[in-house]
Order: C-alpha cells, then structure tokens, then sequence
C-alpha cells in the first residue's frame, strides 16, 4: 500500500486522513495539508487546494475513505446514514466535474454491494477501493500520454489551456502527457502554455511542471493564442477535460472554447485528453453540463498587491466554458483516440 501512500494526494499513514499539496501556494511554497474533518476535505476541493478533474477524484475516494475509518466503531445503521450524508457533502463541493461524483458514486455502491457486512469490513474495503482508483488513474494517464504522444512528432509546437499535467492527476497528466513521456524518450517540443485567468493555473502549475521536466515552454496571455497560432508556431493544441457529453461536448477551464475557435480559423488540430472516467454519457449534450461560477475577486483584487478594477464592478467569473464537439478534431483516452461522429466512438468505448 506504501506505494500509494506518496504523492501530491495521498491517504494519510493512519487512514483516517488525507494529505495533499496545497496547489494555491504554487510555485513559490511547497506545503503539505493534513485533511481530517469532512469540512477541510470540503474546502480542500472548494477551493482548489486540490484541483484538476482525476486528482478531485482521487482525492474524494481517499477522503470517503479516511471518514469511514473515522466512524467504523459507529453501530451498522448509523455509520451507513453518515457514509451517504457525507458523500453528498462532498459531492456537493464542485458541480462540474464528474470524477468527483464518479468516485463517490463507486465507493457508494461498493458500501450498498455489502448489506450485511460490519462497519470495519466496509471501511476496509473503502480504502482498498480508494487506492484502486488511485492505481488506475495512473495507468489511464500512462495510456493516454502513449496514444496522444502519437499525434505529435519531433519538434512540433503545442499550445495548451489550463493544468492537465501530474498535478491535476496522479502521474504524467493528460494534455501534459504525452509532452513529458515525449520527453523521457529524448523528443524536443516547444509549448506554449496560457496563462489562464483568473486563477493563472497555466502560469503557476504548467509551466512551473514543464520547466521542471525539461520541457521547452513558453508562458503566454490567454489573448496571445491567437499571434502565437498565426505565427505557424503550433501545429496542435492539447487540452484536458473535467466532462465530455455523449456527443462530445467538452467541458473545461474558462477560455478553452476561445482556444478551439482560434484552432479551426487557422488550422490546428484541437485535441481533448482525459480518462474515460471523465465522460458522462448520461449527459446527452454541454448544454446538460452544470457550470460553476466563482467569487468575483477571483477577478477585481485576487493576485494584485490592490485591487484592478471598481470595488463595485460586476463581475461574471464562470469556472468552466463548454466546446462544441465540432470543433474538436479528437478524443484522446486510455482506451484509444475517438473520432467524429462522437455519439458513435463515445458510446464504443463502453461496450
């Protein structure tokens, strides 16, 4: 298990904890959370202490997991009721992305599969599960970073939105992944990250993980994708996913659409990277896809020594935008790259 029990989300040594890096603080501080009660879990999640679609999930899994370790002296009928109370407490943290209901959901079932086991056999096979999707989630990355790594070749560029590397995972990322295993085997690449207001997710975490890998990355403003497009200087655009719709519709972080619009105009191939995990084929189209909207000072004062705009301005911060399918040129999962029509490929792939 100690192999699981590392990393930037981990089960606590005592499994009833979960310890995360705090990805706020990055680049300039490196520090370790301990998340015991059902509340810091909560705000770990809320506040992207932990972020990225697969590490919510993971973390999730763990976070259940820890809180049954907590209550497993509880009698049967009690500690079941505060299981379901707490998964939908959690679940409630992030409305966006689906690993999070995902893993919840699966931990869920796998409580309801033992009706007359003892609340210790329970939370023992909770945190089995837990480490389960941790485990998988490893190797879905591997699988992913190997068939997007075949969309590029030697000295391409690479434009990216967003945080879809290690951090955002467990190891090498999605949209990142195929640049850092590129990378191991001896392959130059040149990336240009966006920065990605307002929360700066591409200046602080991508291109600090790439830069620390070796890679050749150039840090950009989100309104520059476009010059950088022109210039001839990206030959693809790698993206992650927090959900895909049945029709492919992807949603991610706010101004990735922008990014596929731009794509098509001047004739990049646009692809989507992520874990079949991700996709929800019981949400029939983006339109379905429930879009969190954040503090307005994310926007006004947040990162500024003083505030930047009115301290009255409205201001309208939605986390996530949606793209439409038909912009996207491929899919990439663990179990292969999915092609249009995406209703078809989508649906194949759990068959």
């Amino acid at each position: 298990m100690s192999e699981y029990l590392s990393g930037h989300v981990c089960l606590g040594e005592d499994l009833t904890s979960v310890v995360i890096l705090d990805q706020t603080l990055l680049p300039n501080e490196v520090k370790y959370l301990t998340l015991r009660t059902p509340e810091e879990m909560f705000e770990a999640i809320r506040l992207l202490r932990v972020r990225g679609a697969p590490a919510i999930g993971i973390c999730a899994g763990y976070c259940l997991a820890a809180l049954a370790e907590q209550r497993k002296a509880l009698p049967p009928d009690q500690f079941r009721a505060q299981l379901h109370q707490l998964s939908q407490y959690l679940n409630s943290s992030r409305p966006t992305a689906v690993n999070l209901s995902w893993a919840l959901t699966r931990l869920g079932r796998l409580a309801h599969s033992m009706p007359h086991a003892d609340p210790p056999a329970i939370a023992d096979a909770l945190v089995e599960e837990a480490i389960a999707i941790h485990k998988e989630d490893i190797a879905m990355c591997r699988a992913i970073s190997e068939y997007g790594l075949t969309l590029i070749k030697e000295g391409d560029g690479v434009l990216t939105h967003c945080n879809a590397g290690p951090l955002a995972t467990s190891q090498y990322g999605t949209a990142l992944g195929p640049l850092l295993l590129g990378t191991e085997r001896g392959m130059k690449f040149r990336v240009f990250a966006d920065e990605t207001r307002p929360l700066l997710q591409g200046a602080r975490l991508t291109s600090y993980e790439l830069d620390k890998a070796g890679v050749d990355v150039t840090l950009i403003c989100d309104n520059m994708a476009s010059m950088v497009m022109k210039n001839g200087w990206v030959n693809a655009c790698f993206v992650g996913c927090d959900r895909v719709a049945a029709n492919g519709d992807a949603a991610n972080k706010i101004g990735t659409s922008g990014v596929a619009i731009l794509a098509r105009h001047y004739g990049v191939p646009f692809y989507v990277l992520g874990p079949t995990s991700t996709i929800d084929l019981n949400c029939p189209t983006g339109e379905e896809i429930q879009i969190e909207l954040r503090d307005p000072e994310e926007i006004r004062s947040k990162f500024y020594l003083q505030p930047m705009a009115p301290a009255g301005v409205k201001c309208y911060n939605p986390a996530f935008d949606v793209t439409d399918h038909a912009l996207i040129s491929g899919i990439v999962t663990e179990k292969g790259i999915c092609r249009p029509p995406y209703a078809q490929s989508l649906a194949a792939l759990f068959r």
